[in-house]
């Protein structure tokens, strides 16, 4: 089981706010259903921050974990929904807080306080959470996973010609030729790479991965499918016109079997040493520290490319939610709220080895970017930095969210360009297809 089944169908405290959390309708229990995290040392941290925070204010927390195999979490989610019964914080994949806002405790007090301690939380996380004027659920640490580059530097500098390291270093700045990290010098470099016989591992099918790079990759040239009143934008629009011509050159430098690859197909490419790029958390560099050490000791983390419309880098968040029918609402809120605290967020990424991405710019600064390795600070430009100047975004944002999961799930970019490169359509025919299923789908 992918990540994908957990994302698609569709977790210090000195400075919190006192609240009364004692002797409340649970009787001091409160109940909470966490993901089940891919880094072991994920869960762990989880338990210890709630064994802290239910120790310093007298409360029980009874800890249930929603696995990914079987879609058990979106499965868990959806009875209790139907059932109005259950946990009182419960861990959403990324589309899930919009599906069930009406069902979600509004949690603006508790964002409000971080948000002034911290600046404010990405944009494409209000967009996934924020219904009707008001937050329904808490960016999460914990799961939360951007995509950006993962390149082998050792091919990149033999092959391409280009010093990734210096270009990004583990450094807040920007090294020489960092302005040229652009999708043609991204192009040629693909080129080069796979005329030497390690071609970048970008997937072109329906999961995840594929449809999170080519969203960001689509944003980056300003080409959107929806605007974010709902109306279709592919009639006519040049610039998902270029967009797609652009990915169907590239993808002739991609491993012929692309069109078929899951979520796991890139990060095996890697792993394996046949790659000299993906677009990956450190997910896939964990389990070649541990299975193909010689691999991971020469990854190296940088931004996405930039596009004529700016630098764009897929966001994959989770969140907590609470339950509009939850007995222990307040503690609910105090617990999520110390969760979501630096010192706590610090922990959990780092436990992770830094997966977890905090929802604050402000938190990109964890020591654990720096020190990780080997190589060390290989991740220093995991998280999105100041100085990469670039924004995180979902696949077809900004459209209405109940329309962007539809279009999300069957994977319409990815579809849509297949057809042209492998499918023998036109370029127009493809685009029509396109369009005409993004009106079905806002058709209802």
């Amino acid at each position: 089981m992918t990540r994908r089944a957990a994302l698609l169908a569709g977790a210090a405290g000195a400075a919190l706010p006192l609240f009364n959390v004692h002797g409340q309708g649970s009787a001091g229990v409160l109940r909470c259903a966490f993901w089940e995290h891919w880094v072991p040392a994920g869960n762990d941290i989880i338990r210890e921050l709630c064994e802290e925070w239910g120790a310093k204010n007298r409360v029980e927390v009874k800890i249930d974990r929603l696995v990914s195999a079987g879609n058990q979490i979106l499965l868990a989610i959806a009875s209790e929904a139907q059932s109005r019964s259950g946990h009182d914080i419960i861990a959403m994949p990324t589309w899930e807080p919009s599906s069930h806002a009406a069902l979600l405790e509004p949690v603006d007090d508790v964002v409000e306080r971080l948000q002034k301690k911290y600046g404010a939380i990405t944009p494409v996380a209000e967009y996934l959470a924020k219904r009707e004027g008001s937050w329904r659920a808490v960016p999460a640490v914990a799961g939360t996973q951007i995509k950006p580059a993962c390149i082998r530097y050792d091919l990149f500098q033999a092959h391409a010609g280009i010093d990734i390291r210096a270009m990004w270093p583990a450094r807040p700045e920007r090294g020489p030729g960092a302005d040229t990290w652009n999708w043609d010098t991204f192009l040629t470099a693909a080129e080069k790479c796979n005329a030497a016989g390690y071609p970048f591992a970008l997937p072109m099918g329906q999961y995840s991965d594929a449809v999170d790079w080519v969203g960001a990759l689509f944003r980056s040239f300003g080409a959107s499918m929806m605007d974010a009143e709902g109306q279709v934008t592919v009639r006519g629009n040049d610039k998902l016109k270029q967009a797609t011509e652009y990915i169907i050159r590239l993808s002739k430098h991609l491993p012929a079997d692309i069109w078929a690859w899951d979520d796991a197909s890139n990060n095996r490419a890697l792993i394996s040493g046949r790659s000299a790029l993906v677009f990956n958390p450190p997910s896939a560099w964990a389990v070649a520290k541990r299975d193909a050490p010689q691999v991971a000791e020469k990854c190296w983390y940088a931004p996405f490319p930039a596009g004529a419309e700016g630098r764009f880098t897929p966001f994959l968040p989770f969140f907590w939610g609470i339950w509009s029918f939850s007995r222990n609402k307040t503690a609910a809120k105090s617990l999520i709220e110390f969760l979501s605290e630096r010192p706590s967020a610090e922990r959990q990424s780092t436990a992770t080895a830094g997966y977890d991405i905090p929802p604050f710019q402000s938190m990109s600064d964890f020591k654990v970017w720096e020190t990780e390795g080997p190589p060390t600070g290989f991740a220093y430009n995991y998280p999105d930095k100041p100085h990469q100047q670039g924004q995180l975004t979902v696949a077809f944002a900004p459209a209405p969210a109940e329309t962007a999961v539809q279009a999300y799930v069957q994977a319409i970019n990815t579809k849509m360009i297949a057809r042209v490169a492998q499918g023998g359509q036109t370029m127009d025919q493809a685009m029509a297809w396109a369009e005409g299923e993004l009106r079905n789908f806002t058709r209802g």
